[in-house]
């Protein structure tokens, strides 16, 4: 039951990527150019691509398929989707095209790290996507890069997203 209900999350998070993009390439903008959440978010997922490539090598298979379910269902889904509806909704082009961007490129990777796990369900939703690769058992696997390394804004979100949990938590 859990398996089926996180496929339905990956199903789900990315039909809502794919209704909301109008780029026809993936591309990162300039770090300039991005918001504190999409700072947040590549950081981040840099952290888990290191991690889960580390777990992989070391047969830490149940580890590393936690890490990238947490990452996708918490982190992605839970907050980085939310936060960028408002500029995909936005009149601001550049602020919509970076979310498209940042977005496509989150999933793309996600569904790399889940393809050892989850082969066909990354695969149909991975030929849907804007990528160069035919297949993505034969794109590159992912690698962690030091320029999307943002500490400082990772810390930042982190600070905004325990004042909102603290909200959430009296309100309740």
């Amino acid at each position: 039951e859990m398996a089926r209900n996180f496929a339905n999350k990956v199903w789900n998070a990315s039909r809502f990527v794919l209704m909301n993009l109008t780029i026809d390439r993936c591309e990162l903008p300039a770090a300039e150019k991005l918001e504190r959440e999409d700072k947040w978010i590549l950081s981040r997922l840099n952290k888990l691509i290191k991690e889960v490539t580390e777990n992989l090598e070391s047969y830490e298979i149940g580890v590393a398929s936690a890490k990238v379910y947490d990452f996708l269902w918490d982190t992605f889904c839970d907050w980085y989707i939310e936060l960028t509806k408002t500029r995909l909704n936005g009149e601001d082009r550049e602020a919509n095209l970076t979310a498209q961007n940042v977005l496509c490129y989150t999933l793309i990777q996600l569904l790399k790290l889940l393809h050892p796990f989850m082969p066909f369900i990354t695969e149909e939703i991975y030929q849907a996507l804007p990528h160069g690769d035919e297949f993505i058992m034969t794109s590159a696997w992912p690698e962690y890069r030091e320029d999307l390394d943002f500490p400082q804004e990772e810390s930042a979100m982190e600070s905004v997203m325990e004042t909102i949990g603290a909200i959430r938590a009296r309100r309740a």
